[in-house]
């Protein structure tokens, strides 16, 4: 059901990435979906994520995604907020014990971030898009207002799309370089010309390094390739289904002993 990073194995800090495994969804979305956008039963989309939430410690409700649209836009939560008042964001930081901060995921990075002295938790969501545009660095940006310190923050990497299973275009390739030429390493030759493989998770462990995080920890695991364990929107893609599930990867600081 899950699948953690030994970076965040912290005191006073739990964490998962959840997988695909463990829940009540059937069919496409088999079986722990918990993707609120997806077509899948709303009844087993929040059965699912409060087993989730229970994994984490926290209440059902206490389990935050925002409404991902892969910006650079992070979100600083204080308290709890109903779905429908979910932000419009593709990250989420905090400071406040007893939430579950979260993105939901099919292909694109999670990234899950803590700085154990500040006590300041993060949770992004970096597709291509998102990367690009900053969601990384505006994500350790959230998290020093809260008092951490790039330096002092540990990073985990969950699944995602590997490179070896992503192809792209070359519309792509000038976009990225014509931000930052040195990006050209982040593409390898594919076998169709015009296209390139992109490493995705190598890109987002640069912008990280970039904001000053020396602690980065990638999991490895690649959503395309492994249809046991992992979601996957391309995948789905080229097998011309409707819809896919939706991983959530969390994380949350314990609430104070008697509290």
């Amino acid at each position: 059901m899950t699948v953690t990073a030994p970076t965040l194995a912290l005191a006073g800090v739990r964490h998962a990435f959840f997988t695909r495994d463990g829940g009540v969804s059937g069919g496409l979305y088999a079986t722990l979906n918990g993707g609120l956008g997806s077509h899948d039963d709303t009844a087993s989309v929040a059965e699912n994520r409060a087993r989730m939430a229970q994994a984490l410690g926290v209440k059902p409700h206490a389990l935050l995604t925002p409404y991902q649209t892969h910006s650079p836009d992070v979100a600083i939560v204080n308290a709890l907020w109903a779905d429908e008042a979910r932000p419009r964001a593709d990250a989420i930081v905090t400071r406040a014990p007893g939430l579950a901060v979260g993105v939901t995921t099919a292909d694109c990075g999670p990234v899950l971030l803590a700085d154990p002295v500040a006590r300041v938790i993060g949770a992004a969501h970096a597709g291509w898009r998102g990367a690009l545009t900053g969601i990384v660095e505006a994500t350790v940006v959230a998290m020093k207002e809260l008092g951490a310190r790039p330096e002092r923050i540990v990073a985990a990497l969950g699944p995602m799309i590997r490179q070896h299973n992503y192809e792209v275009g070359s519309e792509l390739i000038t976009r990225f370089t014509a931000e930052d030429r040195a990006s050209e390493r982040f593409f390898s030759a594919a076998t169709r010309d015009g296209h390139a493989l992109f490493d995705l998770a190598g890109y987002i462990r640069g912008r990280l390094s970039r904001a000053g995080v020396r602690q980065v920890e990638d999991l490895a695991l690649c959503t395309y390739a492994d249809d046991a364990q992992f979601f996957s929107f391309r995948r789905s893609t080229h097998r011309s289904e409707n819809d896919y599930g939706r991983h959530v990867s969390a994380i949350a600081l314990e609430e104070p002993s008697g509290a």
